[in-house]
């Protein structure tokens, strides 16, 4: 008889303008792939913003990314190409021309967090969408009908979605988990927490995430 597959909760620190969690996510689903028959993965999104100051208007990117790391235009198309070729390798396609501009995310963390409740399946097809939206396609996170197009493609509630956007439901929630975890030392993301005890930090390849994650699997005491 087959050994039964081992229970993990992870939770997945994250921010849907950062490139390097667009890639760790499709890593670790690709290391989840590879592990079925070995753990059985409980995935959910928690809510961690780079730029929380940012205005509705977006800045630059490459204002935004000199004045933060006092980077250059040219290192950072090196970084942007090398981010791709990451990205492309676990199946996840940053468009070629690069983000545009940085956009303030407090909205979409709220809807991803209504999507938490409602179904974590649901809740992953939305963080998928929005991803792709802002890395594949460019689209501006301050745009409302951005975000419900991505609510529709996860198959929520579009007017449900669009109920939330207009007050500030989900908003007190959402910010009491971004301290949670600020308190406890994230700093940066991607950030996965496994079984609220083991952290993984940075968009590892899937051979990493898999060797982590197995390692865990054969500590944790059979129920």
């Amino acid at each position: 008889m087959a050994a039964a597959s081992t229970p993990l909760k992870i939770d997945f620190v994250s921010d849907v303008a950062c490139p390097w969690c667009a890639v760790g996510l499709a890593s670790l689903e690709r290391a989840l792939d590879r592990l079925q028959g070995v753990v059985q993965a409980q995935v959910q999104f928690q809510p961690f913003e780079l730029n929380p100051q940012m205005p509705p208007e977006g800045q630059d990117i490459t204002e935004h990314l000199s004045q933060k790391y006092g980077s250059t235009p040219g290192q950072q198309a090196a970084n942007w190409q090398a981010l791709r070729e990451r990205a492309a390798a676990v199946g996840f396609e940053f468009r070629k021309e690069g983000r545009g501009r940085v956009w303030n995310t407090f909205d979409a963390h709220r809807l991803l967090h209504w999507a938490g409740e409602q179904d974590p399946a649901r809740q992953k097809a939305l963080k998928r969408a929005l991803l792709a939206a802002y890395f594949t396609h460019a689209k501006s996170f301050a745009d409302p009908e951005v975000l419900l197009q991505a609510v529709k493609e996860a198959g929520l509630d579009v007017e449900r979605a669009r109920t939330i956007l207009a007050g500030d439901e989900f908003a007190a929630e959402v910010r009491e988990r971004e301290n949670f975890y600020a308190e406890h030392g994230i700093r940066a993301v991607p950030s996965v927490i496994v079984n609220d005890r083991h952290l993984i930090q940075g968009g590892q390849p899937p051979e990493v995430f898999e060797q982590a994650l197995r390692q865990i699997a054969a500590q944790v005491e059979p129920a």
